[in-house]
């Protein structure tokens, strides 16, 4: 009787002794993977994720209507940064808070981490800067700016404030400078007023100190072309930002400054697929040429910064000045090679490249759906992948995710026989 008593307690301490350690065993392991989790929930910075290459970077709004009056909800934000993500975007580029499409931007975002805590989108958040009457009836006064500028600075800070963990950049206007921008450009003073301002706000504690200020702004007006833009005022400005964005587009000077597009004379009895591999490659040296020229620029004035590229884009259809009747420059086909080498090019130079632009929107040319305005994404307004991105849908990557109940499918049926009908060689010099 006393030995079976003392078998049955030593079993039941061993049982105890088990049950402990399996807790143990349990605690530990939670304890290792709450670990883990605070080590992949680090907040990264702005300084980390640019140049990164495992953070590619796009321009993105998203509009599908002919008019930013109808503005995406937050649901079908979701469903294009799904897309976006799944196809390794992790920072997005805003342009204005005039409107509830960043906040909306944000919001979509912080919805996607709290769904998954694994979920990482960043945002470059833009705030719009314009001169005295742009816009409007009236003349611009590009030497006195909008009254309205000061209301965007103070609502792009109250976002960065609002949403830290994903706001990492706050760009000062876009386009702001340069000359050309007629409608609306404003002096560099103008710039370096609100980037001076948003500077001292992060070094009195009212912005996180580790977000970066910029411009994003066309390579001249960063001082890579027009010494007219030599100024004092941008040689302060380029002093008081983080980094330099700059924007570069070959695209454009296929009609405008289009020497580099020409076919040279010793090219001309290669096949048109010859000539396009060619002159796609000239244009992505071109893009390099304008980086350069900024480079050397902020190089004469004694100072070190980074330059990334905040915009640059390929459009995939044209009935102006880039189609058949102009510099033969637009087709899905050339889209996707220039897309291929600045993507290349940019992710070997450690250079953030801020491509424009994710999907297709039809308000920016709503009166011509053809103008090549509404044709710079990566995918239609149907959520079509265009042939710079087919080889991602081979992969699979885009499957269970869909744009408007439509599945992510490649254009032109993935025929790429069909889509070289529809290609033509640049004009010969």
């Amino acid at each position: 009787m006393d030995i079976t008593i003392n078998k049955g307690m030593c079993m039941k301490s061993s049982l105890k002794i088990i049950i402990a350690g399996a807790i143990l065993a349990f605690c530990f392991a939670c304890a290792k993977k709450e670990e883990s989790n605070q080590l992949n929930k680090k907040e990264v910075t702005a300084k980390e994720i640019l140049g990164n290459p495992e953070y590619v970077a796009i321009s993105y709004e998203g509009y599908r209507q002919k008019s930013r009056e109808t503005q995406p909800t937050v649901e079908e934000l979701k469903e294009d940064i799904r897309i976006l993500s799944a196809m390794g975007i992790r920072i997005l580029r805003t342009y204005n808070v005039q409107m509830p499409h960043a906040s909306n931007v944000l919001k979509a975002i912080r919805e996607l981490k709290n769904e998954n805590p694994d979920f990482e989108m960043y945002v470059m958040l833009g705030a719009w800067i314009d001169c005295k009457n742009a816009w409007t009836d009236q003349t611009p006064d590009h030497e006195i700016e909008s009254e309205q500028n000061e209301g965007e600075i103070g609502r792009a800070v109250a976002l960065a404030n609002q949403y830290p963990d994903i706001v990492k950049i706050l760009a000062v206007g876009n386009e702001a400078m340069v000359r050309w921008a007629t409608s609306y450009f404003v002096q560099p003073s103008v710039i370096l007023k609100w980037v001076n301002h948003l500077q001292s706000l992060k070094s009195e504690g009212k912005l996180p100190k580790e977000l970066w200020i910029t411009c994003s702004d066309d390579f001249s007006s960063w001082g890579g072309a027009d010494s007219s833009y030599h100024t004092e005022d941008l040689a302060k400005l380029v002093k008081a930002v983080d980094y330099i964005s700059l924007h570069t587009y070959p695209y454009h000077n296929t009609h405008y400054n289009p020497a580099f597009w020409f076919v040279p004379e010793d090219q001309s009895q290669n096949s048109d697929i010859e000539k396009i591999d060619a002159a796609m490659l000239r244009a992505k040296d071109f893009a390099k040429m304008q980086y350069d020229s900024v480079a050397n620029y902020i190089k004469s004035l004694g100072v070190e910064k980074p330059i990334h590229i905040g915009e640059t884009g390929w459009a995939s259809e044209s009935d102006g000045f880039y189609g058949s009747e102009g510099s033969r420059a637009t087709d899905e086909y050339k889209q996707g090679l220039y897309y291929k080498h600045m993507r290349e090019w940019t992710s070997a130079s450690g250079i953030s490249c801020f491509y424009f632009e994710a999907f297709n929107e039809q308000w920016k040319d709503a009166g011509n759906p053809n103008g090549s305005e509404n044709h710079f994404g990566l995918f239609t307004l149907k959520g079509e992948a265009k042939y710079a991105l087919w080889d991602l849908v081979d992969k699979g990557i885009f499957e269970g995710l869909g744009r408007d109940g439509n599945p992510i499918v490649k254009t032109y049926g993935g025929d790429k026989e069909a889509l070289l009908k529809e290609v033509m060689a640049p004009p010969a010099k």
